[in-house]
């Protein structure tokens, strides 16, 4: 089914990072960091989600601290406390 290779395809995009180190250093041969035995449309689009979903987070965040360092909030004037009190 559709749905089962795009699933499949998001989890194994999303712990790609994670066997990519591991195989830098040598370990876990036997798990691949693609499953080729379901490679197919929808297992590509899952797995380039899934793969791409931690740097769209971190973009979405970016976005949202450039907006509140850009237009940052004025504060009021307290109106119980005296302007000068001198």
């Amino acid at each position: 089914m559709w749905w089962q290779d795009f699933l499949w395809g998001v989890w194994n995009g999303l712990i790609a990072w994670i066997v990519l180190l591991v195989h830098v250093f040598g370990r876990w041969e036997g798990h691949p960091l693609y499953n080729v035995a379901r490679a197919g449309n929808w297992y590509d689009f899952g797995f380039l989600v899934g793969l791409g979903s931690p740097f769209l987070g971190m973009l979405g965040r970016s976005k949202a601290t450039w907006r509140g360092k850009r237009s940052p909030e004025k504060k009021q004037p307290d109106a119980s406390s005296p302007k000068d009190s001198g």
